[in-house]
């Protein structure tokens, strides 16, 4: 972990929580610092991912989970037809606007999760062959799902952004905190 995750405070399960998925949070949006739509969107290592398309893919996931969890439609529902779209920006989408974009999906998270009567509150699971049938899980269990799903696209997100110029993710903390 190259930042320090502050404590929540003595009892605060849920701040603690959000206070690690912010962590990783930061960890993508980092990975972005100082660098064009062109090389955002580059793919300079093996696989086919591009900072700009896991950007959208990580505000995508937030949002998707988010509205299963509140039980309300999603509004940005991809489908087989643009599921492609998922790991790559089109149109007039940019790297502010996605930034933009997950930042008003976390603040969302974040009210909901505080106000959500209890975290062992639970949610179906849609029915997917990779989920259990009538599966539902918890508000913790979302919240960690986030952590473990941001945390694995930080690590390809630092991987991406060293092969385009080299950066780590210490060099691009040091960036982010001036």
């Amino acid at each position: 972990m190259v930042t320090h995750v502050p404590s929540e405070a003595r009892g605060d399960e849920r701040g603690a929580l959000l206070l690690f998925v912010e962590a990783q949070r930061g960890g993508v949006r980092r990975a972005l610092i100082g660098l064009t739509e062109e090389q955002a969107a580059s793919r300079p290592s093996a696989g086919e991912l591009s900072l700009s398309g896991l950007l959208k893919h990580v505000a995508e996931c937030e949002l998707n989970w988010l509205r299963m969890a509140q039980q309300i439609p999603n509004e940005k529902q991809r489908s087989e037809a643009n599921w492609h779209e998922s790991f790559l920006l089109v149109g007039d989408e940019t790297v502010e606007g996605m930034l933009a974009f997950w930042a008003e999906v976390a603040a969302q998270t974040e009210e909901f999760i505080r106000t959500v009567p209890s975290l062992d509150d639970t949610f179906p699971l849609p029915d997917a062959p990779w989920f259990p049938k009538d599966g539902q899980v918890s508000m913790r269990w979302l919240m960690l799902h986030l952590i473990e799903e941001f945390a694995r696209h930080a690590g390809h997100a630092d991987i991406i952004r060293e092969s385009i110029d080299g950066k780590t993710a210490f060099e691009l903390v040091a960036l982010a905190n001036g």
